[in-house]
């Protein structure tokens, strides 16, 4: 069968791409430069290269047209952030190909009211990203559900791989924080430390994406969290951090008006973001239709990025 990935040199793509040779997919990976994945693997040297730019080709109503022309089977939308793009997608696709896979996000849940968040719970996004998001979704699901559409959407947490900075336990990816837990030095967090965050491994992720392909049946007109275990709260998290550099956390809460102010523009931005979302998902769904079982926790898919990261002599 043939696979086209689109923008498939990112986080997942980087272990979702050889994934898929192996498995025996002709891959077609389409983005709009030249960037190399995050890892190298012999996989690559087998995967086809299409640069065409999305914006550009979405502007003149054609980027459908041209997904269609490489004669997919499965196309894998790892770049998809408006509802605008979906349907001009679905629209030249529809009864063309076997199924479509779209990357989400757990943030289309907006502020959770039991936790841990399941898919079925009612959707309060907030912020153009989870808003569109969660568009998309309702979208993707009305035409599967109605008009048999072959869609799947799998929500990632806090993607975390080899090669990126991992979100903090301050809720943002200045690297100054883990420095600090390195060090024994005093880090401030925001509040009480208590709210959530949810990574998972990218490798991880793009093993949910082949068990929706692999589970069809199941996965068509349905969404699943793709999650490790267990969410990590701040405060926890910083601890269990420290902890691993050989350290006894020095931690201390402040309001977060107060917290903001010490911070970059960029960092207060990115750390409330996390903060308002909390985000905390049951991935019991996943693991029971697609029988998605991830390899790393969060503590574990964090330390690896850190440890390559240390290697590098950046931390």
């Amino acid at each position: 069968m043939r696979a086209v990935i689109i923008g498939g040199t990112g986080h997942v793509g980087t272990y979702l791409v050889p994934r898929l040779v192996e498995t025996g997919y002709q891959v077609i990976c389409v983005s709009r430069n030249t960037r190399q994945p995050y890892q190298q693997h012999p996989a690559w040297k087998k995967v086809s290269f299409e640069t065409l730019d999305r914006t550009q080709l979405e502007s003149q109503g054609l980027f459908g047209r041209a997904i269609l022309n490489l004669s997919p089977d499965v196309v894998i939308d790892m770049i998809c952030f408006q509802e605008q793009s979906a349907r001009m997608l679905v629209e030249a696709l529809q009864g063309k190909i076997h199924h479509l896979l779209h990357c989400g996000t757990m943030w289309v849940h907006g502020h959770s009211v039991e936790v841990p968040t399941e898919e079925s719970q009612p959707r309060n996004p907030f912020g153009d990203y989870g808003i569109q998001k969660a568009a998309i979704e309702a979208y993707l699901l009305e035409q599967a559900r109605k008009h048999g559409f072959p869609a799947s959407i799998l929500h990632p947490g806090h993607i975390v791989g080899v090669g990126w900075n991992p979100v903090n336990p301050a809720g943002n990816l200045n690297m100054e924080v883990f420095r600090k837990l390195a060090t024994g030095e005093e880090l401030l967090l925001p509040n009480l430390g208590m709210e959530t965050l949810h990574h998972v491994h990218a490798d991880d992720v793009a093993g949910g994406f082949m068990q929706a392909l692999k589970y069809w049946n199941q996965s068509v007109g349905e969404s699943f969290h793709i999650l490790s275990t267990k969410a990590l709260t701040m405060r926890g998290y910083a601890q269990a951090m420290a902890s691993w550099f050989g350290q006894q956390a020095n931690l201390r809460f402040i309001p977060w008006q107060e917290w903001k102010e010490g911070v970059s523009a960029e960092d207060a931005r990115i750390t409330w973001d996390h903060l308002a979302h909390s985000a905390n998902g049951s991935i019991e769904k996943a693991r029971h239709l697609l029988h998605y079982q991830p390899r790393y926790t969060s503590l574990q898919a964090i330390q690896e990025a850190l440890q390559w990261i240390r290697n590098q002599g950046k931390l």
